[in-house]
């Protein structure tokens, strides 16, 4: 099917409702497991993460059954069965929600300021994400990488997005070193995810488009003797030329954007 047939079939209002649903579905989630996050955070990091993954699942299956999205991944058997760090693509909310339920115990490398997001905020500093001040400069680097040693001991994986923030379909990649950095200073491995989620669940959009997403494990990328400049150059060669083969850039018909230059 064309994608010009594409457009023509999509019903935008029935679109909109289903989207709409779905958010009302994600809040409603979250006022669920917000409770028993925060109280079982106090007693077990684990039993914390259960719950979360719980939340994590259920906005998942409202994705899936209420909007149509569904997903497919490959290279699950480059998953490592210890902690390591996560490079991944970022283009939508979705990969937020998807990649701790095939990694394990893991936490997000976030900005601070997340913290006063009510609810969602005070989970995520309960969760044990790594929260930086992206200001700080060297500062920050210091504190993300002494916070992921401590994190890798205690057996979670951190999950870093090297471009630092959801990009555009078909922007130019701007990869930054600090995720390479800490992998370099941790000696831990990297597990690089190329992702197209952003076809689907846009950022700055609204409308979550039925259809399939895909996920890609790439191998582990073994850090011993290598600068952060290699690491990342490895990582970043790689998830973009499986962006190549997994990218339909003009897939949906975007409204009042520009996708292919768009950057926040």
């Amino acid at each position: 099917m064309s994608n010009t047939k594409q457009r023509k079939d999509y019903n935008i209002a029935l679109l909109v409702l289903r989207s709409t649903l779905f958010w009302v579905w994600s809040i409603a989630n979250t006022i669920v497991f917000t409770l028993p996050v925060l109280i079982s955070s106090a007693i077990s990091f684990k039993t914390a993460s259960c719950f979360a993954a719980m939340w994590q699942h259920a906005n998942l299956l409202g994705l899936r059954y209420i909007c149509g999205v569904s997903w497919k991944a490959d290279g699950i058997e480059n998953i490592p069965d210890h902690p390591c760090v996560v490079l991944s693509k970022h283009q939508s909310t979705w990969e937020t929600y998807y990649l701790p339920t095939m990694v394990g115990h893991s936490v997000y490398v976030a900005k601070r300021s997340l913290i006063w997001i009510p609810l969602f905020g005070w989970c995520i500093a309960a969760l044990k994400f790594i929260l930086i001040d992206r200001s700080s400069g060297r500062t920050a680097m210091a504190q993300m990488t002494e916070q992921t040693q401590q994190r890798l001991t205690d057996g979670i994986s951190v999950i870093i997005f090297p471009e630092g923030t959801r990009t555009a379909l078909g922007a130019t990649p701007n990869y930054r070193i600090g995720g390479a950095y800490v992998a370099e200073h941790t000696g831990a491995d990297v597990l690089p995810v190329a992702l197209n989620s952003g076809e689907f669940w846009p950022r700055m959009g609204y409308i979550k488009w039925p259809g399939e997403i895909t996920v890609s494990f790439g191998p582990v990328i073994k850090t011993a003797n290598k600068s952060a400049n290699d690491i990342l150059a490895e990582t970043q060669d790689w998830i973009e030329n499986r962006m190549t083969e997994i990218s339909v850039v003009d897939r949906f018909p975007y409204r009042g954007t520009q996708p292919q230059t768009e950057r926040s």
